[in-house]
């Protein structure tokens, strides 16, 4: 697609702007697997629509305020990207985007309170886990709680776990293989610490020293995706001298996993583009780490029926896939069964289901009725947001399946021999 992109609008993000853009042909192919465009039908609602808006945008020719409600819509699933046979990096595209034009977007002080309050808390374990339990607290009352703020008291669980501190160091059991870092993430220490510690039990039993520095922070996801590039990067900056002791650093959250991969992207500019990008190649996934591996024997105490749902930063932003899948299939007494549309965004999409609740409640519906329908005894995935927002549904429709990730599975399994 031609342009004139103007970088006095498009800032220091131009590059990867002008490269999504000019992929784009306006084929379509995008628009039958966009889950906002299945949902609302519009032109604007779809990938390709929402090029053209941003490009309107960036050019000069089309306020930013009247393409927002567009671009907000956009969940960020990047399943457009799995779908585009032209290549367009749609996610390099939208979050740059954001970026540029983050202060040019007027927002109504209710959206602007329940933005400083997700960014204030969501990246902080400490300060989340205070603010669920003060949550918690006011779902009672929630119809007297400004309607800005009931969706994140409605996504809040029934129970939450207390705090679990991490150890620094967990020796290898058995021959030593090596040595690896763990991302530990934020939201997921308050809302599931039990998948860090499964997975630190998996790698030990698998052979591998792990070390979780003290001082880690945030990744920066949550702050790249919504184009605040500049709290972005010093989020993500803190973390590349902690693990310098490491050649692997193993992440089980799939947003995570997605945002560090753009590190190159975000760190394009500013002076410290080759810390980004080193450290950006030295994270894997949890699953493609241990596919990779000889594990010892496992087996689920009886057999049960497991669904996979693909988590969107996992199958589309970093085309993972079949390697969570293998790791089931070594398990003895599981029996994979298919799960409709398995890669469909379930509406969580980092913080989207707190600023676009009803479309997330769509979504999040359709994947609980998929996964009933799939006959499953349990549901896993690769990422927090994903299974906080299956189990809202699925306890909504008095299901008792299960959403569990997929480390906590072969973590029993492995426990069982």
């Amino acid at each position: 697609m031609k342009h004139s992109i103007d970088d006095q609008i498009a800032g220091s993000l131009a590059l990867p702007v002008r490269e999504a853009i000019q992929k784009c042909v306006h084929c379509g192919f995008c628009l039958p697997t966009c889950p906002t465009y299945q949902i609302l039908g519009q032109e604007m609602d779809s990938p390709r629509g929402r090029i053209v808006l941003m490009k309107e945008v960036l050019e000069g020719n089309l306020d930013a305020d009247q393409a927002a409600p567009f671009v907000d819509r956009c969940l960020g699933c990047v399943a457009c990207e799995t779908a585009c046979p032209s290549g367009v990096e749609y996610g390099n595209l939208l979050s740059s985007y954001r970026s540029a034009v983050q202060e040019k977007v007027t927002r109504s002080r209710g959206d602007r309170l329940r933005q400083w309050l997700v960014h204030q808390t969501l990246p902080f374990p400490w300060r989340f886990r205070l603010a669920v339990r003060l949550g918690k607290l006011a779902a009672p009352f929630s119809t007297l709680v400004p309607a800005f703020a009931r969706p994140m008291i409605g996504m809040i669980p029934e129970s939450v776990p207390g705090k679990q501190r991490l150890p620094g160091f967990s020796p290898a059991q058995g021959r030593r293989k090596g040595v690896v870092g763990l991302l530990a993430g934020c939201a997921q220490q308050v809302l599931a610490p039990e998948i860090n510690a499964a997975t630190i039990r998996v790698l030990n039993r698998a052979g591998f020293d792990v070390v979780v520095p003290r001082r880690q922070s945030c990744c920066g996801a949550l702050d790249w995706h919504e184009g605040r590039l500049a709290s972005a990067r010093r989020m993500a900056a803190r973390n590349f001298s902690l693990f310098d002791q490491v050649a692997t650093i193993v992440t089980n959250a799939a947003g995570c996993g997605s945002a560090i991969a753009e590190y190159p992207v975000m760190f394009r500019e500013g002076g410290t583009e080759d810390l980004a990008k080193r450290f950006a190649e030295k994270v894997v996934d949890i699953s493609v780490f241990l596919a990779a591996q000889d594990l010892p024997a496992a087996s689920l105490p009886l057999p049960t029926r497991i669904a996979c749902q693909d988590a969107c930063h996992l199958a589309h932003a970093q085309q993972v896939r079949d390697q969570p899948r293998a790791l089931l299939q070594r398990i003895e007494n599981a029996i994979l069964v298919p799960l409709a549309e398995s890669d469909r965004c379930c509406g969580s999409a980092g913080t989207y289901n707190l600023q676009q609740p009803e479309i997330a409640r769509q979504l999040g519906e359709w994947k609980a009725r998929a996964v009933v329908d799939s006959g499953c005894d349990i549901v896993a995935s690769g990422n927090i947001g994903c299974l906080i927002q299956m189990r809202k549904h699925l306890a909504l429709m008095n299901s008792p399946i299960r959403a569990v990730h997929t480390i906590e599975i072969l973590d029993q399994a492995l426990a069982t021999i």
